[in-house]
């Protein structure tokens, strides 16, 4: 049992529990967004070509994924990015927040824990997204960049599964926050160790996985439409 004692933190995962969009969502968007019409036709074919091929990494594991995921972003600049992250924003990421998250942050907010984003996405693109609702923290997957341009690959660790809760771990003791004190919300079973780690643990609009394991456990289970 994990004992609640000290000033906890509310860890939030981002695809499906925060907003309905995922990975593949943001990729498209920069491929359609990529200068030059044919560069982004060509990209955007690619990605799509590519989407089964995520799929089939992602039943193998999140890590997986990500890896083949990440490696389509190669070439392009970190200043591109971080541009068109604040147009991912405004035309994907925000119409697609469900509407109680922003309230849900607010109240968690009004309780004196700190707001912390913890997702498989990279930082350059949720930047704006961690601005504009106000989180104090964000755990990241991070681009590798060589001279200014993405690599294609990640820096480590990996943000996915047992990742995720070796990071909230880690942050929790840098920053002298209680995980008996903490929550954690998610809605996918390959985020079960990262709702684990924590003493108030919540699964939001949880897959069968996910909410077979609640129901076990006995978690909350919150429904954001």
């Amino acid at each position: 049992m994990i004992r609640a004692v000290g000033p906890g933190a509310a860890f939030y995962d981002l695809d499906g529990t925060l907003v309905r969009t995922n990975l593949v969502h943001v990729l498209l968007f920069y491929a359609r967004n990529d200068r030059g019409l044919l560069k982004s036709l060509q990209r955007t074919a690619v990605s799509v070509a590519g989407i089964p091929l995520f799929f089939a990494a992602e039943r193998v594991s999140r890590q997986a994924f990500n890896e083949v995921f990440f490696r389509f972003f190669r070439g392009l600049t970190a200043d591109r990015l971080r541009l068109l992250a604040e147009e991912l924003w405004e035309q994907v990421l925000e119409p697609a927040l469900r509407p109680e998250a922003a309230e849900l942050i607010r109240r968690s907010r009004a309780q004196g824990l700190r707001q912390v984003l913890v997702t498989g996405a990279f930082d350059l693109a949720v930047a704006p997204l961690v601005r504009e609702l106000g989180f104090d923290d964000c755990g990241a997957n991070r681009l590798d960049l060589a001279d200014g341009r993405a690599t294609g690959h990640l820096v480590p660790p990996v943000m996915a599964g047992a990742a995720k809760a070796g990071w909230i771990r880690a942050y929790a003791e840098r920053e002298g926050l209680s995980l008996g004190s903490s929550y954690a919300y998610a809605d996918s079973l390959s985020d079960l160790p990262m709702l684990s780690v924590v003493g108030r643990p919540t699964a939001v609009n949880p897959d069968a996985g996910l909410r077979r394991v609640a129901r076990e456990q006995g978690w909350p289970v919150l429904w954001l439409s």
